[in-house]
């Protein structure tokens, strides 16, 4: 057995290894792991930027990557807790964004402003226990290649966006969207697709 399966196997062990990491009920990183444990443990590519107002809550038991030539702009939420955050080479996240694992975001990719995507979820079954303390399902979010999220769009855990899709702004996604799609609405439903033999972007009837 490991040393993370030991760790993961005691209960008093797991919740010392935690709250060295990070404070009682906060998400974001001790300073100490902030400053000399995630440099080494996150990768970050070249030409990228993080934005100084950025909220980088990362923790070195999950992964995260930031690939070429991408930018996550001011005001965003980073969170890898309970699932790795990748992102591609040429991306940009926009401004006030919340990402919170496990996502996969692929390359050449554009988030406008105010965007939620979250791989996870809380409980709420059990009504003797508070939300915050039943169990965390998660499942991965993927957006592929060329896809652009309008500003206030929602994506929630489990759903994949297929290349160079495009959400509209305000959509709220619960479903995957086919690749070369227009998708909008609450819940989000796509309405034009590209015909590759007509070259033409056409109304779903």
């Amino acid at each position: 057995m490991g040393i993370v399966d030991k760790i993961k196997s005691n209960e008093k062990t797991k919740h010392f290894v935690l709250w060295m990491l990070m404070p009682r009920n906060q998400a974001r990183p001790r300073l100490w792991v902030k400053l000399f444990v995630n440099p080494l443990k996150h990768k970050k590519g070249k030409h990228s930027l993080i934005r100084r107002r950025v909220r980088m809550d990362v923790m070195p038991f999950n992964n995260f990557k930031l690939g070429n030539d991408s930018t996550i702009e001011d005001f965003s939420t980073v969170n890898n807790g309970v699932g790795d955050v990748i992102i591609g080479d040429r991306t940009r996240i926009g401004m006030s964004n919340v990402l919170i694992g496990p996502i996969n975001i692929g390359n050449d990719v554009m988030f406008a402003q105010n965007i939620v995507l979250s791989g996870l979820n809380h409980g709420y079954e059990d009504v003797s226990i508070v939300p915050h303390n039943q169990k965390v399902t998660k499942s991965t979010i993927n957006i592929e290649d060329e896809v652009w999220l309008g500003a206030n769009v929602v994506v929630v855990a489990g759903v994949t966006i297929g290349k160079h899709s495009v959400v509209a702004a305000g959509a709220v996604v619960t479903k995957n969207i086919p690749p070369y799609s227009v998708a909008v609405g609450n819940p989000a439903k796509v309405i034009k697709q590209y015909n590759f033999e007509s070259k033409l972007w056409e109304r779903i009837k």
